[in-house]
């Protein structure tokens, strides 16, 4: 049965409100509680297993400190209190991907909380509070299959059980769609910067989740909350969000009642569809985990995690707008990408000279170009590019064999080397381009005449022609100069004037 969609009418009645639960693997080398690789992508299943991550009776775990520190530095970057004192709770449930039956987390105390995030919508920047940021372990992998039978068969791969999980808890702050992806964005770039995650989400390293309650415009309590789950890119992010929000108002306004669950995002059919009741923190039975000393965040330790943060995504961008005068596009585009931030600040600071924006354009324009719309290795050693640019300002390059050499820089050749074997060292000598010119002007008689006839826009084709004929190596001010000058100097070709029609000509 399909569900009742609401209309723009009814959909306006309602206001949505929306937390996000966003799950991150952290970037470690060994799981949570014992000493078992992360790197299992490419193994076989359960080749990465150990007792403790099995479950095994008699097994102690012990917690991970790189783990611990990944929290505490996206705590510190989420502008959030950290805790003198924490533990860790076991969080019971039954399930094929859950070894032991239960689930180490962190329930009442968290290692951070009270935290907030800012980030830019169509609307204008919105802040969103940060409930909690705490960590957990992963479960293992289940792999449904159906056999060319007919049969149906469940698989288990224990090589994720026990992976390092943070998990960040929003306040139930975000009204829409869009502020809802735009934040899951933000707070990726932010993991990535500070290098606590690769966060990728089609690879489960990025898992959003999102609760969803609708209320009537103006009303305080909160309506019956839904869970989606399956969202695996933040385009479905806000996709599943929208269908949800529409699907909760139909409900509501054809007078039925929304129930309490949790609803998968089919991607294929553009909708949410029930996979289960949702449960309550009191069902999964939580209790501290005996198995592990509470957990103290030494004021030293933290001192050492806070002077070890980057500049953070946010902070950047101001600083690129105010102190280097570059576009808010600019500025977005530049930080919503760590590798073009690289090559942008390495160039800058291999050429210190150069103007901020006309960098932002190469790495905006050549730069993103080719690291996302080619198979080609992006081995660009950043100062490079300010190399190249300096020749180009220098005079020594064209524009034309300047991007001819960017193609080759940006695979890990030297800028000197590849402009010495093209040969693309700009001709200024003026010998050289008054023959080039000279060759043009002769082989393009009308164009010329067209100049002469008051048409400006010709000059541009002569000055292409003579660019062509020197393989984009002439200096393209000089050549425009040049061809004034010699129109200027040379009168126009003598003509004989025209007779009358039917006129005899003269006899000799």
């Amino acid at each position: 049965m399909t569900a009742p969609v609401a209309s723009p009418s009814a959909t306006g009645r309602y206001e949505a409100v929306i937390g996000i639960e966003i799950h991150v693997q952290l970037r470690t080398r060994s799981k949570m509680f014992c000493g078992c690789s992360t790197d299992f992508q490419a193994a076989p299943p359960n080749s990465h297993t150990c007792p403790i991550c099995l479950g095994m009776p008699g097994t102690l775990p012990v917690a991970n400190r790189l783990a611990v520190e990944h929290v505490l530095a996206t705590g510190l970057a989420l502008e959030a209190e950290i805790v003198p004192v924490t533990r860790w709770d076991r969080k019971n449930y039954f399930y094929p991907d859950l070894p032991k039956g239960y689930q180490i987390s962190q329930y009442d105390l968290p290692l951070t909380q009270n935290g907030r995030l800012t980030f830019d919508t169509s609307e204008g920047p919105f802040t969103v509070g940060i409930r909690r940021a705490h960590l957990e372990e992963d479960t293992a992998r289940l792999l449904h299959m159906t056999g060319d039978s007919g049969d149906r068969a469940s698989l288990v791969d224990f090589n994720r059980s026990g992976v390092a999980l943070m998990e960040i808890v929003t306040e139930p702050d975000l009204r829409t769609a869009e502020q809802a992806r735009r934040y899951a964005e933000e707070l990726r770039l932010l993991l990535l910067t500070i290098g606590a995650s690769e966060a990728a989400l089609e690879s489960g390293q990025m898992r959003v989740e999102a609760n969803i309650s609708l209320r009537p415009i103006g009303a305080q309590a909160f309506g019956t909350r839904v869970e989606v789950k399956n969202m695996n890119s933040f385009r479905s992010v806000e996709r599943a969000i929208g269908h949800e929000i529409e699907r909760q108002a139909g409900v509501l306004s054809n007078g039925g009642d929304v129930i309490q669950e949790t609803r998968g995002w089919d991607e294929n059919r553009a909708a949410t569809y029930t996979m289960r009741l949702k449960e309550d923190s009191q069902d999964y039975r939580y209790f501290p985990e005996p198995d592990l000393p509470p957990l103290k965040a030494d004021p030293a330790w933290l001192d050492e995690i806070r002077a070890r943060q980057p500049e953070l995504p946010a902070a950047r961008r101001a600083r690129y707008r105010a102190e280097l005068g570059l576009s808010a596009y600019d500025a977005n585009v530049i930080v919503g990408d760590l590798k073009a931030t690289r090559v942008f600040e390495g160039a800058l600071a291999a050429e210190s000279a150069l103007p901020a924006k006309r960098v932002a354009n190469w790495v905006t324009g050549e730069y993103l170009r080719l690291a996302k719309g080619s198979d080609a290795i992006d081995a660009l050693e950043p100062a490079e590019l300010g190399r190249l640019l300096r020749l180009v300002d220098e005079g020594t390059l064209s524009g034309t064999s300047a991007k001819e050499v960017f193609a080759r820089i940006f695979a890990g050749e030297r800028t000197a080397a590849v402009v010495e074997e093209l040969g693309l060292a700009q001709i200024s000598d003026g010998g050289a381009l008054e023959t080039a010119v000279d060759e043009v002007l002769a082989a393009n008689p009308a164009a010329v005449e067209d100049i002469r006839a008051g048409k400006a826009q010709a000059i541009g084709f002569l000055v292409g022609q003579v660019m062509k004929q020197t393989r984009g190596r002439a200096n393209a001010a000089m050549v425009r100069e040049l061809i004034r000058s010699r129109l200027d100097a040379a009168p126009p070709a003598a003509t004989a004037p025209r007779r009358p029609k039917g006129t005899p000509e003269a006899s000799g």
